[in-house]
């Protein structure tokens, strides 16, 4: 149990090192405010486990559970959100299968607080490699940060703690990084003050179809546009940059994912965001996107291939079963018509698929006469 108890330690010397800190940034800007909350709410935790030790009790760590269903509630003009009364779970320090947790937890506080104080950021993959053997693996690290952001009642960026980003954007945008580089998504060249002509935003699935649109230079054959892919589930700073430009443009956003469980599942996470990120679903979801395709309607509408399809599998039908059970299924009837009819004929697509019609029949044909007639829902 020394290894806990070594890190409240730190924690504490951090903790009196941060007063002067404090009293030279409580008039600054509001940046400095921001980061005096952080430092204060951490302490507040770090204060209670020093208050335990000092009564000889065993110190406990109060997380909200966010893996669960139950600990969410849907509302149809914000997506899914934390409920007020979700279920917690309590790491114990005395405990034998909680007391790693609770030390991985203390020690990533430790790296949080310093890196807020200091005003600087880090990877959590940097933090994985600050103590490899603690975290045993990557993903604890993932889930602690979120937890610690849950636990704080803060967003994720405001803990100074980045993710590599895996999605691709391109199109009609410029944007100004906080560093002051420029970035412009038309060019190869390497979120603030966006600046932008297009008429709306497309999400797309996969990489793959994003190269293609690409490829086709689908954003200037048309409209000028924006298109963007998460390439598969969206990571967090993906739907940020999403919402970002939903919020700034105000302009309609698409979604071009399989007409498959898995796609439906991945807009779905954009509209109405995930169960593990409710805590912060407010600012990350965007519940006014359309689905523009590909619907599984849209299979014997334009002929596609029978070879070209895919037939269900158990854990697609599980997964079915899921996504129509879920609060915000039956907001959209038309989503909900679609996914009815991919069950009763037992069989999915991709969006490669529309090749089997024509080499680009995807950006020649599908996509601009549905952008041109409206044809989404």
């Amino acid at each position: 149990m020394s290894e806990q108890f070594s890190e409240v330690d730190k924690l504490r010397a951090a903790l009196f090192q941060s007063i002067q800190a404090h009293s030279e940034t409580s008039t600054g800007h509001s940046g400095d405010i921001a980061r005096i909350d952080v430092l204060t709410r951490i302490e507040n935790v770090i204060l209670k486990i020093i208050q335990s030790l000092s009564r000889e009790e065993a110190p406990v760590l109060v997380l909200k559970n966010r893996s669960s269903w139950s600990n969410v509630r849907f509302d149809q003009s914000l997506g899914l959100l934390m409920s007020s009364d979700a279920t917690i779970t309590t790491v114990r320090s005395d405990c034998p299968s909680s007391v790693t947790k609770f030390a991985q937890v203390l020690k990533c506080l430790l790296s949080i607080y310093r890196l807020v104080q200091s005003d600087s950021y880090a990877t959590k993959r940097d933090i994985y490699y600050n103590d490899p053997q603690l975290f045993g693996s990557q993903k604890s690290v993932d889930s602690i940060v979120d937890d610690i952001s849950c636990m704080l009642k803060v967003p994720r960026r405001s803990l100074h703690v980045l993710a590599t980003s895996k999605g691709f954007i391109s199109g009609d945008l410029c944007y100004l990084e906080e560093d002051g580089t420029r970035v412009d998504c038309n060019s190869s060249s390497t979120h603030e003050d966006i600046v932008s002509s297009a008429k709306f935003v497309l999400i797309i699935e996969k990489d793959a179809t994003f190269q293609r649109l690409m490829d086709d230079e689908f954003c200037t054959q048309l409209y000028p546009c924006i298109i963007m892919t998460g390439k598969g589930v969206p990571d967090v700073n993906s739907r940020l940059m999403v919402r970002k430009l939903w919020d700034t443009l105000h302009i309609p956003v698409f979604a071009l994912v399989d007409a498959d469980p898995h796609g439906i599942e991945i807009m779905c996470i954009y509209k109405y965001g995930s169960v593990s990120m409710a805590f912060e679903g407010a600012s990350l979801t965007i519940p006014s996107i359309k689905w523009l395709g590909l619907w599984p309607s849209d299979i014997e509408r334009f002929g596609v291939a029978r070879d070209a399809l895919i037939p269900f599998t158990q854990a697609d039908e599980k997964k079915m079963n899921s996504l129509r059970k879920r609060p915000y299924s039956s907001c959209q009837p038309a989503w909900e018509s679609e996914m009815e009819l991919m069950m009763r004929r037992k069989c999915k697509a991709e969006i490669q698929s529309l090749e089997s019609i024509a080499p680009q029949f995807l950006t020649r044909a599908y996509l601009p006469n549905k952008l041109r007639y409206g044809d989404w829902i």
